[in-house]
C-alpha cells in the first residue's frame, strides 16, 4: 500500500533553509524586510517542499478572516446568484473571498451554516433568512460577528441591511394589471413566514384598494416553495377554479415561469386569456416562451451594496448601522400586453 505523504510544514522550511522560522514567517507576511539572498534562498525552499501556509490557522492568529460568507435561500433561483455575483465582485476588490451556502428554505439547514459560518470565524455574513421566527439570528448573534441582511428589511434588527421596496414592487405589478383592465386576480404567493412573500401580499392589496376593489378581488394559492415545479402545481390549482380570474401576480419568476407552464399546457392563451406578472426579473423571464412582465430587483447592486456595508463595518473605521431600500422597476413585456 503507498505510503501517505507527510504535510510539508513552516519548519520543515526553516530547517532546509537554515533559517529561524520568524524568517520564514517574514517571507511569507513581510518580504521587503526580509534580505534578498535569505528572501530567495527561502522562496526556492518552500517551491522545492511544496509548502503551502495554512490561511486559517494564519486568520485565527491576526484575528482577521478573508473569507466572507454569503446564505441564501436558494442558488437554485438566478436572483440569488446574481446577488453572488454583486458579493463576489466587492468582496474581491477588497482582497476577500466569498463561501456561498444555500439554506434552501429550510431554518435547519440555515442553523448548520450559521454555526459553520462561527466556526471557521469567517470576516462576517450576508444573510437572507428562511427563520421566520428570526431565533437562528439571535443564536448567531452571541457570536459576535457582523452580518448584513440581504433582500429582507432589517427595521426589527441593529444590523445593516439591503432590501428593495417590495410592498412598491408588488404595487406596481397589480397596478398594471388593474390598469389594463383586470378586475380578478390570483396571487401566487410562497411560504407564508417569509417577510418578502407577506410583503408582496401588502403590495398587492394597497394597489387594488387604491383602484376601489375589495381584498376578495385578490385569491391567493400559497406554496411551500418559491421555485418552477411550485409554481406548476399553482397553475393546476388555478385552472381548477369556478370563477377564474384574468390575471395572476407571482411572488417570483420562477413560481410565474411554472404557472406559464400549466397554463400553455392546458391550452391557456397567455395573455390573451391569463395575463402574468412575475417578480425580480430573472434572465430567463425575457426568454421565456411569453416574454414575462416582471419586476426588476437590482440584484448584483444590492449583492455588492451589502458586501461593502460588511466590510466597512469590520475595517475599523467608524461604522453606522443602515437599512438601504432600493426601488424596484416593472418592465413590461408581452405576458400582460393583451387588454381586457
Amino acid at each position: 500500500m503507498a505510503q501517505k505523504a507527510q504535510k510539508v510544514g513552516i519548519k520543515d522550511v526553516a530547517r532546509e533553509a537554515g533559517v529561524s522560522l520568524g524568517t520564514v514567517s517574514n517571507v511569507l507576511n513581510r518580504p521587503g524586510t526580509v534580505a534578498e539572498e535569505t528572501r530567495v534562498r527561502v522562496v526556492s525552499v518552500i517551491e522545492r517542499l511544496g509548502y503551502v501556509r495554512s490561511e486559517s490557522a494564519r486568520q485565527l492568529r491576526a484575528g482577521e478572516s478573508r473569507i466572507m460568507g454569503l446564505l441564501v435561500l436558494d442558488m437554485g433561483n438566478p436572483f440569488f446568484v446574481d446577488i453572488a455575483r454583486g458579493a463576489e465582485r466587492a468582496a474581491r476588490a477588497a482582497g476577500l473571498g466569498v463561501m456561498v451556502c444555500n439554506s434552501a428554505q429550510d431554518p435547519d439547514e440555515e442553523a448548520e451554516y450559521l454555526s459553520l459560518f462561527a466556526e471557521q470565524r469567517v470576516r462576517g455574513v450576508l444573510l437572507t433568512p428562511s427563520d421566520a421566527s428570526s431565533r437562528n439570528i439571535e443564536t448567531f448573534r452571541r457570536h459576535r460577528i457582523p452580518f448584513v441582511l440581504v433582500d429582507r428589511v432589517g427595521a426589527e434588527t441593529e444590523e445593516c441591511s439591503v432590501s428593495t421596496d417590495d410592498v412598491l414592487g408588488s404595487a406596481l405589478a397589480v397596478r398594471h394589471l388593474v390598469e389594463t383592465g383586470h378586475r380578478s386576480l390570483a396571487y401566487v404567493s410562497g411560504p407564508p413566514g417569509l417577510q418578502q412573500v407577506r410583503n408582496r401580499r401588502a403590495g398587492a392589496l394597497h394597489a387594488l384598494a387604491e383602484a376601489g376593489l375589495p381584498p376578495g378581488a385578490l385569491r391567493e394559492l400559497p406554496t411551500e416553495r418559491l421555485d418552477v415545479s411550485a409554481g406548476r402545481d399553482a397553475g393546476a390549482r388555478l385552472l381548477g377554479l369556478g370563477d377564474r380570474p384574468t390575471a395572476v401576480f407571482c411572488a417570483n419568476d420562477l413560481l410565474a415561469l411554472g404557472v406559464l407552464q400549466s397554463l400553455y399546457a392546458a391550452g391557456v392563451s397567455v395573455p390573451d386569456e391569463m395575463a402574468l406578472v412575475g417578480y425580480d426579473d430573472i434572465e430567463f423571464a425575457a426568454a421565456a416562451a411569453v416574454p414575462l412582465t416582471s419586476v426588476r430587483q437590482p440584484a448584483v447592486r444590492m449583492g455588492a451594496l451589502a458586501a461593502e456595508l460588511l466590510l466597512e463595518e469590520t475595517s475599523g473605521v467608524d461604522h453606522t448601522h443602515r437599512q438601504v431600500v432600493l426601488e424596484p422597476e416593472l418592465v413590461v413585456r408581452r405576458s400582460t400586453l393583451a387588454g381586457r
